[in-house]
Order: C-alpha cells, then structure tokens, then sequence
C-alpha cells in the first residue's frame, strides 16, 4: 500500500458504521448467538453434539482459544480468543457449516441464527473469571439442571470439562484453571467455589454488553466521573476500561488496514478473473452483468471461493470485481460451507 493511499484507507476506517464488528486477532471476545425469532438452534442431543463438534473442529483448525462455552435451546455462549484469522472467519465458517447440516437433517430452509451474532471484546484481567462463571452457569439459572452437582456432569457446557467430569479436549480448560490455583486439584476447587458463589448472584446484564455504563460499574459511577471531570472512554462493543477501548480500537483499525486490499493484491484478482474467464469463454462484462446462465454462475461461484478463501479478498471488494453485492458473495459462500 502507496503512502499517498493511507487518507483514503483512514477515511473508510472512520466512516464505518458505530455497530462494525471489532476483528482484531488475539483478543478475548464473549460471544452470544441466537436462533432467528428466538426459535431452536438445537432440537436434540444429536444437534448438540453436531454443534460442539463442528465448534470444536473449526477452533483447531483456526487455532481458536475456547475457554468456557454453554449450549442452551434457543441460544449459546461462547468465550473465545480468536486466532490469525479473525473472529469473523471463525464465526462464518462455523454457522454456515453448522446451519446447512441442521437444515438438511430437520429438512428445512432459510436462516437458522440471528443476522448478526453478538461479539463483545473484554478486557482480559477485569473480566475473565467473571465471565468464565457467568457462561458456564447459565444452564443452571435457565432450569436446565437443578443444583451445582449436575452441571459437574452436563454435558453441553464448558463447566463439566473445566472439573474433569466431561471430555472436549479443543476446550482450553488448563488456561482457565491457570487463574484459580498452581496445582490442578487446587484450582479445580478454588473455581468450583467461585462458580458456587455466583449462583446467587443471578443475571449478570453487566457481563451481557460493553459500553461504558456497564464497564463502569453502573451508571452512577460513570455520572460521578463526569462530575469531576475525569474523561472515560466508551463503545458498546467493549467491556473493558477507558483505556482499554482505546486500545482496542487502535489495533483494529491497524487490522482493518491491512486488510483493506492493496494494489498487488488487486492485480492478482483481476488477472485470476481474466484467466477464468478466457479457459470458459466468457467476457468479463458477461460475467459481471448478473447473467444467470448455468456456465456464467458456475465460473461466478468459483471466483468467489477463490477470491475471498485463497486471495483474502474482503466479501465488498469480491462482489465489487464480480459485479455481485456483499449478500450475493455471502450466500455463495454459506452454501458451499
């Protein structure tokens, strides 16, 4: 990328929407995923074990750090650490895949998850045993089983790995156990404890959304600052200090940055799409005018895994070279997940 690029990079950083998903590598996200129309997202043990399966699967593959997770009916939990690739990878290729197995099994169609899933980044030293506690306790306050002793044993929630009652070895249960003690019969009681505290602590809306009210504690913390004239910074896509949403911030727009296209990349792209074209003798115009012809959309399918998959090429910037919009990129790609 040419220095004289970087305004116009910095530009398009700025002009993102308040709600643009947060994708820096590295960091330790708190996930929330629910069934479109609050309808099931798992019907069975089946299900369930298809899901965490396929959870477990794509966070190897991705080097994804899984810390404490909990499958309910209707919706999930997850706290993660997302690999090189990104939250956004991870989560895409691990819904779509999981969405067209469910639907071929329950032979049905369309949407099985939220439009957009919720992904909070927290701050790592504030909040991981609160989190860790938060997620792993809500089959408990959601009824599913009744007393501390079953979720030992229950078997869709990251608390019964933790306690070495229930076995997925893609759950990083030796971090967490990092944090309660130096010996792993220590730690394994120290958390246990921890999470046996927290039950009477019920809902946590503190530990379900960033922004700076929740952050701080409440809002008349955040009023009291205010009034001394102390300067907090805030985003409802952060859970975490001032500081750290600066931070935060900081490095994903530096990410964004180097995802954004450059011109090599962009000159690979173009010459990918011409050799296409000539081996299946379809002009470019052809290819990009929205024909539905069944050798125009098969070439058309095979530039998009190429050019988001092999090129890195964001969805925008593929739809833009291929004539196609961001959701006609998207469904291509959810249906060969």
């Amino acid at each position: 990328m040419s220095f004289s690029s970087i305004p116009t990079v910095l530009q398009k950083v700025n002009a993102m929407p308040r709600g643009a998903r947060l994708d820096s590598p590295g960091t330790l996200h708190h996930v929330i995923l629910r069934g479109i129309e609050r309808r099931n997202i798992v019907d069975d043990d089946l299900d369930r074990e298809n899901f965490i399966t396929r959870l477990g699967q794509n966070a190897e593959n991705s080097r994804t750090a899984i810390y404490a997770w909990a499958l309910l009916d209707n919706h999930a939990h997850i706290l993660m650490r997302s690999g090189t690739a990104g939250i956004s990878v991870f989560m895409r290729r691990f819904l779509t895949g999981y969405a067209i197995s469910y639907n071929r099994r329950h032979h049905r169609y369309g949407h099985l998850f939220q439009n957009r899933y919720k992904s909070i980044i927290c701050e790592e030293d504030t909040y991981f045993r609160e989190l860790v506690r938060y997620i792993h306790l809500n089959p408990l306050r959601a009824g599913i089983v009744e007393d501390l002793a079953q979720l030992d044993r229950h078997p869709w929630c990251g608390h019964g790995v933790v306690m070495a009652r229930c076995d997925a070895p893609w759950q990083d249960r030796d971090y967490v156990l990092k944090w309660f003690g130096r010996t792993e019969g220590e730690a394994k009681r120290v958390y246990r404890a921890f999470v046996k505290k927290g039950i009477a602590e019920g809902q946590r809306p503190d530990l379900v959304g960033g922004g700076l009210i929740r952050s701080m504690g409440g809002w008349s913390v955040v009023k009291s600052l205010r009034r001394s004239g102390t300067p907090e910074k805030g985003d409802a896509r952060i859970l975490g200090s001032g500081d750290f949403v600066t931070r935060m911030i900081d490095e994903a727009e530096q990410h964004i940055r180097r995802q954004l296209a450059d011109d090599a990349v962009l000159e690979s792209a173009r010459k990918l799409i011409n050799r296409c074209c000539t081996a299946s003798d379809i002009s470019i115009d052809v290819l990009r005018n929205g024909s539905r012809r069944q050798a125009v959309s098969t070439v058309r399918r095979q530039l998009v895994l190429q050019l988001v998959n092999k090129l890195g090429l964001s969805m925008a910037e593929t739809g833009r070279q291929l004539g196609l919009t961001t959701s006609g990129v998207a469904q291509i790609l959810r249906r060969k997940g």
